[in-house]
């Protein structure tokens, strides 16, 4: 354990000094982006109601994450690989899973001042008054995990190429073709009996419901969802990593 450790503070370390010159403009794009989705998507509602406004106050947190862990991650793997940095990460000998976890913390850490900008436009712009419970931490976490193991197993497992089609396709689906911003009663059936399965529906269902609790109390059905889906992403992950090393 105290290996796994020092492996993971020096890799979060070196994370933070590889991406130095990047983690301003990181960090103000995925602001724009979730105070974007607040503001933005409003303007299309003639008539912004109490259900909307929830909507779009927790799912922008939630479009933030997704385009950290599954799209920023894998196209930052992309890059690597073409600069033969991902060769050099196969060669040091540390734990895989610390590697992820190291990165993992930092693209976490790049979307937290989105989150908390996006609600605090949302809470001006919407004078809303959220139930906020302190399980939203471990659903945010989780939420990030998530995204992460799915992004990283892309970007390990395509080619920079196809890692980067990938990538813009998942930001299309979670902006527009995901029950994130609007409930999924609004969807196609086909479509959404599809996001029963996928993880974006759950992803927002868990944060949203964190930060305004129901009035029948959280469910466990999007945390259970999600462990499955960071349970397998990791294994497949790690599996990839493993085998590419």
């Amino acid at each position: 354990m105290r290996r796994w450790l020092r492996s993971y503070g020096l890799l979060l370390t070196w994370s933070l000094l590889r991406l130095r010159t990047y983690l301003p403009l990181i960090v103000s794009i995925q602001a724009l982006l979730s105070v974007g989705i607040v503001v933005g998507f409003s303007l299309l509602i003639p008539r912004v109601d109490p259900v909307t406004a929830v909507y779009l106050s927790t799912g922008a947190p939630t479009v933030a994450l997704i385009s950290v862990g599954m799209v920023l991650a894998p196209q930052m793997v992309a890059q690597q690989k073409a600069r033969g940095v991902f060769d050099y990460h196969r060669a040091l000998p540390v734990p895989r899973l610390a590697m992820l976890a190291a990165d993992a913390s930092v693209w976490l850490g790049l979307a937290v001042p989105g989150l908390v900008i996006s609600l605090v436009v949302a809470a001006f712009r919407f004078d809303l008054d959220l139930a906020v419970s302190p399980l939203v931490v471990p659903a945010v976490l989780l939420v990030a995990v998530v995204a992460v193991a799915i992004g990283y197993g892309i970007g390990y497992l395509a080619r920079p190429e196809v890692a980067s089609v990938v990538t813009n396709l998942i930001v299309v689906v979670a902006l527009m073709f995901s029950p994130i911003n609007y409930p999924a009663d609004r969807l196609p059936g086909w479509l959404a009996a599809v996001h029963q399965v996928l993880p974006f529906q759950y992803m927002a269902q868990a944060i949203r419901e964190t930060l305004d609790v129901p009035a029948g109390g959280i469910p466990v059905l999007p945390f259970a969802v999600l462990v499955t889906w960071g349970a397998a992403g990791l294994a497949i992950t790690y599996r990839i990593m493993s085998r590419r090393a």
